[in-house]
């Protein structure tokens, strides 16, 4: 007879960085929570690349720890080297990256998630979501064992029947040979889930005293280091880093990859699933890029106490002896011991379109997922779903209304509103050409946008939130007082500017005005600025953007409040699109299978056009079925 327990508000199935943040997130809220994992030695695992950050995903990272989140704070006191990406452009763009020591980064997520209160770590693994009544009742072990819960997450990852590939050999296994779940698929499809097989890899670890890197580029992190938690004092992460190092590939290599295609599985047809366009394989951009001479490779340590060494831009699936052949051919590398070969992996995720934007499974009530399971790509990514189903499930068992983050308000919302609104065919990487309002959504005021969100939702402390509540109101005085600040053409006022090799002033000006001048900053007229306040470097930071780009910026808003209009024009989710009679088939069908929630996600679906929004906006007027529902 099946033993039941019945002690847990939420279960969380899966232990990587979307279940770490979930888990977290719900025992915060205090829902006796309960995390189960195939191996507790994969808490927080780092299977692929020993870094957290990036383009695009050190704003995640950001917006997680502006929410309440986990992953900042573990990568400030776990990192080995930390850079700020793409600061030559505009503040946009520039995005925090940070090599991880990853058997630390996982030691210290583990040792969180075992002493936070009301959250339990149990090994164990899942084959079956229960419900009754399209609604999540619990979830069953593939010992018998039955956990009664109110809601359920999925965060699975990349286990779920999950096959790695070598060359002609393949392993079912999970990342870094661990378990694969291989029952939970069909548990899954038995409630109508719709799944897909989708394809990851990840490439060889190397040997360092193996390594010449007399003949590859040193890669050094910054001098100053920012933290990506805003609850991280920066003095007190300033440390010596270890370096990274570039190489490059050429032709040898190109030549040895294109001789033993026919022994790839990608190009032998033995891989099923769909892989990442953004993250290929070194075979497809061989393939994909015949005329680029050279591809950039990056070494990296996988921490402080290993001599594994990352070989970044070089995934591969190729068969062991043609991977050996293969990275012998790059400069630096010719003399390399191969510690674990390159792989791919296979493994089972669903559609996501099958998910609201809260990322509750629109068909059954109180089951939640994030992560790889829901089509993505990336620890950032699946951190940020996580979150939210984390606080979602939460809230929705509190009796509290949920949380959705929209496409002007994080990235975390565009991430999500990308794969419920999206035909998302291939896994999902986060980039920074996806968000439209990205010099609002920038990295450096991700706490000013989001952590009012975390203090209401109760993951953030009041003495946190107090913070930047007197942060913001002192970028604001001080935005309006240096815009009202009148600078006359004085001797002094022209010397400063002759300095700086800016055109003299003819008349008076502002010294926003000036500060606005491309070879002038809010820093540099400090010394012709006598009443300045003296201002942490943060706000100082927030104060010249807001200046610099003040009409970049008044633009972006003014095409926000253009955007929340039709966000807040609310449509029934049971909705007969079929009775419409002047939509098209096409925009019939989308609407029908993606049932979007607001005027503004319906604009969104691929498929429909605006004329079909028109004449949805229309029908639902004159049925007096819109309504309106505005955002705090």
């Amino acid at each position: 007879m099946n033993q039941i327990i019945d002690k847990y508000d939420i279960a969380v199935v899966g232990s990587g960085h979307a279940g770490c943040e979930a888990a977290l997130a719900s025992a915060r809220l205090g829902m006796e929570t309960i995390i189960f994992t195939v191996s507790v030695d994969s808490i927080a695992m780092m299977p692929c690349n020993p870094n957290i950050g990036g383009t695009s995903k050190g704003h995640l990272v950001r917006e997680i720890d502006a929410l309440g989140g986990e992953m900042g704070k573990n990568i400030d006191k776990t990192f080995i080297q930390s850079k700020m990406l793409n600061v030559s452009k505009g503040p946009a763009v520039h995005s925090l990256r940070a090599q991880a020591d990853k058997m630390e980064y996982s030691k210290r997520m583990r040792e969180v998630l075992e002493n936070q209160e009301h959250l339990v770590i149990k090994q164990a693994e899942i084959t079956e979501v229960l419900t009754e009544n399209d609604k999540v009742i619990g979830v069953k072990t593939f010992h018998g064992t039955i956990y009664n819960t109110k809601a359920v997450i999925l965060c699975t990852g990349t286990y779920l029947k999950a096959r790695c590939l070598c060359g002609e050999s393949i392993t079912y296994t999970g990342p870094n040979g661990l378990q694969a779940a291989n029952y939970l698929t069909d548990s899954l499809k038995k409630l109508g889930i719709e799944m897909f097989r989708f394809k990851t890899g990840t490439p060889a670890r190397m040997d360092k005293r193996s390594i010449d890197f007399t003949k590859m580029e040193e890669q050094f992190g910054d001098k100053k280091i920012i933290p990506f938690s805003f609850s991280t004092d920066p003095e007190k992460i300033q440390k010596d880093q270890i370096s990274c190092w570039l190489t490059y590939t050429n032709d040898k290599t190109h030549e040895i990859i294109k001789e033993n295609l026919e022994r790839s599985p990608i190009y032998s047809g033995i891989i099923e699933g769909t892989g990442p366009r953004y993250c290929p394989s070194i075979e497809d951009k061989v393939v994909r890029f015949p005329d680029k001479e050279r591809h950039q490779v990056f070494l990296e340590p996988e921490g402080l106490n290993t001599n594994e060494m990352y070989v970044g831009g070089m995934s591969s699936s190729l068969p062991e002896d043609v991977q050996l052949a293969m990275y012998q051919t790059v400069p630096g590398l010719e003399n390399c011991h191969i510690v674990k070969n390159a792989y791919a992996i296979e493994y089972d995720c669903i559609n996501p379109r099958q998910l609201n934007a809260t990322l509750e499974f629109k068909d059954i009530q109180n089951l939640f997922s994030a992560g790889q399971f829901n089509g993505s790509s990336g620890y950032e990514e699946a951190g940020a779903q996580g979150l939210i189903a984390g606080i979602n499930a939460s809230l929705k068992i509190l009796g509290r209304e949920l949380m959705i983050i929209d496409r002007s308000e994080g990235y975390i919302g565009v991430l999500i509103d990308d794969l419920v609104t999206k035909d998302n065919m291939e896994p999902y990487r986060m980039m920074t050409s996806r968000a439209e309002y990205r010099l609002l959504l920038r990295q450096d005021n991700a706490d000013l946008r989001l952590m009012k969100k975390g203090y209401e939702i109760g993951l953030v402390s009041k003495e946190k939130y107090e913070k930047v509540c007197l942060k913001e109101k002192l970028i604001e005085e001080e935005v309006k007082r240096i815009e009202k600040v009148q600078v006359g053409a004085s001797k002094k006022i022209q010397e400063f500017l002759q300095q700086y090799g800016s055109s003299p002033l003819k008349t008076g000006t502002t010294l926003a005005e000036l500060v606005r001048r491309p070879e002038l900053s809010y820093e540099k007229t400090k010394e012709i600025d006598c009443e300045r306040p003296k201002l942490s470097e943060d706000v100082i930071e927030q104060i010249s953007i807001q200046i610099k780009y003040k009409g970049y910026i008044e633009r972006q808003i003014k095409q926000v409040e253009q955007f929340k209009k039709n966000e807040k024009k609310r449509i029934p989710l049971d909705l007969d699109y079929k009775k419409i009679k002047s939509l098209r088939k096409e925009a019939v069908q989308k609407l029908c299978v993606f049932r979007p929630s607001s005027i503004g996600q319906a604009s969104r679906i691929s498929g429909v056009s605006p004329a079909d929004i028109s004449v949805l906006l229309v029908y639902l007027e004159q049925n007096k079925l819109l309504t309106l529902k505005f955002s705090n």
